[in-house]
């Protein structure tokens, strides 16, 4: 999709973070916006921050693990703007700690939004992309869909699958006039960690605040501005993988020559502690 000007693009979790960064430069592009997330006072943020580009602007209040919600959210968008052109599946959370000690009501909550709010945006917009010239599905996963790395789990299981069924969809919908991206960021300067659900453990790999500390100093090298400026990118260019931030190309390039040591190497106590100390929390 080649022309960004007078489409409309439906954006979950537009509240903050690469959300919010899209919807604003997709609105700097002339693209109209049907937004979406469960964050109100974020919502109407965004909102206000993109109406300064003179595009048609609606809010949506959806819980994307809710199908009937996704559901009404599709319907809304096209009773709202005629159409819709782009759909941005990008709602997501996090668990941290140790797989044996979360709960199945964690691991429900996660995959409800990482996983399934990715399939029933698919599906809920899909009958309405299909009635366009031109339309585009984009699913964030992560580049934790290229390798795994311990107190992460349930998100590593999620985007995994989000992957599979994402690189499924683009060999279904080829030969039609839907594209489809999925998008593996690498470390980006967003609260995802900030506001994570943290297991406390006594199995735990990190604490609450050696985990945002390591992220915050160590790991997120790349705005959500720029992230969305990479994704809205990939979308001119019909790319089916868009890699973000340096930190993902090089991570990928590391798990294809090396798909087991890479595992063994982000699964080390000791490049645990080398992050802390990068990241101020140990003595040198």
């Amino acid at each position: 999709m080649k022309e960004l000007k007078g489409r409309v693009a439906a954006v979950t979790g537009a509240a903050s973070g690469i959300g919010r960064a899209l919807a604003l430069n997709l609105a700097a592009e002339g693209c109209h916006l049907a937004i979406a997330d469960v964050n109100v006072a974020g919502l109407n943020e965004t909102a206000e921050k993109a109406g300064s580009s003179g595009v048609r602007i609606t809010t949506h209040i959806v819980d994307v693990a809710k199908r009937e919600q996704v559901k009404r959210y599709a319907d809304e968008t096209v009773k709202a703007h005629g159409a819709v052109h782009l759909v941005i599946n990008n709602a997501g959370v996090t668990i941290l700690g140790p797989l044996e000690d979360i709960s199945y009501e964690e691991f429900e909550w996660l995959m409800g939004v990482n996983l399934w709010g990715v399939i029933y945006g698919c599906k809920e917009f899909l009958p309405y992309l299909r009635q366009q010239d031109a339309a585009h599905i984009v699913n964030v996963s992560s580049v934790n869909s290229i390798f795994t790395n311990p107190g992460n789990g349930p998100y590593c299981t999620a985007k995994f699958a989000v992957r599979g069924f994402t690189e499924t969809l683009v060999q279904e919908l080829s030969g039609t006039r839907v594209k489809v991206s999925c998008v593996h960021p690498g470390g980006i300067k967003t609260d995802i960690v900030t506001n994570a659900r943290f297991l406390e453990s006594s199995n735990a790999f990190l604490t609450r605040e050696e985990g945002v500390a390591i992220f915050n100093r160590a790991m997120a090298k790349t705005t959500a501005d720029k992230a969305a400026r990479i994704i809205i990118a990939g979308i001119k260019k019909d790319r089916q993988r868009i890699m973000v931030g340096p930190d993902a190309y090089v991570l990928d390039w590391l798990k294809r020559l090396f798909p087991v040591g890479l595992q063994k190497l982000a699964g080390s106590r000791m490049i645990l502690e080398r992050m802390k100390k990068k990241a101020g929390l140990t003595s040198s």
